[in-house]
């Protein structure tokens, strides 16, 4: 598969499961099982973040199998997004701006979701070239606030994390997400760290069920 292949693969399964997951746990024991938990329930882009140790193995393996759409989160440098295409993460996640990271993006046909909140910090992001924008605390401001900038941004692919759950991830959609993220609602850290795959399956699938 191509790089440009890869991008549109992995921005599809975003944009069509209207949903990605952002896993952040202190030991992933079985990366392929997570996996797989998350895309048989519907969610089929799985983010792992350089928080969590050993993520590049785990992002490795994901990949290998073939069966979710991997990606790499919390990604802060040049260094660190290099480092993750070449595990064969499909896309990247920043939590804020980043030139660095966008420039290898770009670079290397990889759609990134840079994480903003501002008007202003949308605009760089688009500039920089980011496949969607990450509205992240959108806990802070809630729902509304993404309708807030759907005016000045109509076209603009915004995706909320941070604070988004099964009670709040339909009302962002209605707002005006083009998908949502979801975070320790459908992959609780201890969970993950317990292997606990059904559990994460039943979490994701109750996700997924609330979003239509």
């Amino acid at each position: 598969m191509t790089s440009l292949e890869h991008r549109t693969a992995a921005m599809d399964a975003i944009l069509s499961d209207r949903a990605l997951t952002v896993v952040r746990a202190p030991r992933i024991p079985d990366p392929v099982a997570l996996a797989d938990a998350l895309a048989g329930a519907g969610i089929r882009a799985v983010e792992l973040t350089f928080t969590t140790p050993g993520v590049l193995e785990c992002i490795r393996e994901i990949a290998a199998a073939g069966r979710a759409v991997i990606g790499a989160g919390t990604v802060l440098s040049r260094e660190q997004a290099e480092a993750a295409i070449e595990a064969g993460a499909r896309f990247l996640v920043t939590p804020g701006i980043s030139e660095q990271v966008a420039e290898v993006a770009v670079r290397r046909d990889i759609p990134v979701v840079m994480g903003a909140f501002t008007p202003s910090e949308v605009m760089w992001a688009m500039e920089l070239g980011a496949a969607a924008v990450k509205i992240f605390p959108a806990r802070a401001l809630g729902p509304g606030y993404l309708k807030d900038l759907r005016g000045p941004f109509p076209n603009v692919r915004l995706i909320p994390s941070g604070g988004v759950n099964a009670g709040n991830a339909a009302d962002f959609l209605a707002h005006g997400a083009v998908a949502v993220t979801a975070g320790t609602d459908v992959v609780p850290p201890a969970a993950v760290a317990a292997g606990e795959w059904a559990e994460i399956a039943s979490r994701a699938a109750a996700f997924v069920r609330a979003l239509r």
